[in-house]
């Protein structure tokens, strides 16, 4: 019988051995409010600005509505708005703001290598079966055991509508065997006969998750009336830990035509954050899992 539990909160005011003891134990952190709100709430606006006219926002509830056919990661009308997302200056220097960077540091050190691939998430009602399946970015990304992922709410989420749900303590189980399934990724790793309790919350506007590499997370199925769940994620490590190449590509660059990073700068104001990987120093392509 799977049980859920609430996520266990952190505080930015404990100390940083209180935080890691703490990310040691359950494999993730989770932070209230961590995200300047206003932030997260005019990057949800800048995405909503292209996913019209299949998304809309609903000024009574606050939320992003569906008002057109749904849709999920990788079909036809996702690849049509995604270049577009991925174009947009305030997605990609999301998390290279200071109140992303200092829970960054709490994890990782003082010295903090965000990956280029940042990945917007769009969580359409309507498609079950679709969402995110249990697994682990450690292989994934092909990530090495100081890499974490940073996820965030750029609006209330509550249940039913796709929350993220974590597997607490999976992490300490190391990387484990995949099989196909559908759904975002393609593919779900092991879970265990004896790994039954799940961490999940409804989630405020700027609210912040750190996990593990080796953390089994998923997505729970959206399961409103027209209510689509907008967040956004990325990657970090220590800086100088290696880093697998398909890391330095947009997200779905390896599939979509023409969605590159002369695509997605062509536009900007500036340039400070353009190419900001290129001299990293360690750097591998060959499969390690």
């Amino acid at each position: 019988m799977t049980v859920f539990q609430p996520l266990i909160t952190s505080r930015k005011e404990e100390s940083t051995e209180q935080l890691q003891d703490r990310f040691n134990e359950q494999g993730y952190l989770y932070f209230k409010q961590a995200i300047n709100p206003q932030r997260c709430e005019r990057l949800m606006h800048d995405m909503l600005n292209f996913l019209q006219p299949h998304i809309v926002f609903d000024q009574q509830r606050q939320l992003p509505q569906l008002v057109g056919e749904p849709f999920f990661e990788t079909d036809p009308i996702w690849d049509q708005f995604y270049p577009k997302i991925q174009s947009l200056p305030s997605f990609h220097n999301f998390f290279h703001q200071a109140d992303a960077l200092r829970l960054m540091q709490v994890v990782v050190g003082p010295e903090v290598f965000v990956y280029p691939m940042k990945l917007g998430r769009i969580a359409c009602p309507k498609k079950l079966g679709y969402e995110t399946p249990p697994h682990q970015d450690a292989r994934s990304h092909q990530a090495g055991p100081t890499m974490a992922g940073m996820w965030v709410a750029l609006h209330d989420t509550k249940k039913g509508m796709g929350r993220l749900q974590l597997l607490p303590g999976s992490h300490k189980q190391g990387v484990r065997t995949v099989k196909v399934a559908d759904g975002v990724g393609g593919v779900q790793c092991e879970v265990f006969a004896d790994e039954r309790t799940w961490h999940v919350s409804d989630v405020e506007r700027g609210d912040l998750i750190i996990f593990h590499s080796c953390c089994v997370h998923r997505a729970e199925p959206n399961t409103s009336e027209n209510t689509v769940r907008l967040s956004i994620d990325t990657r970090f490590c220590d800086y100088g830990a290696p880093v697998f190449i398909s890391n330095l590509d947009p997200h779905h660059g390896w599939r979509i035509d023409n969605l590159n990073w002369e695509f997605i700068y062509k536009d900007w104001p500036d340039a400070h954050l353009q190419y900001y990987w290129r001299d990293y120093p360690d750097i591998f392509s060959d499969f390690r899992y």
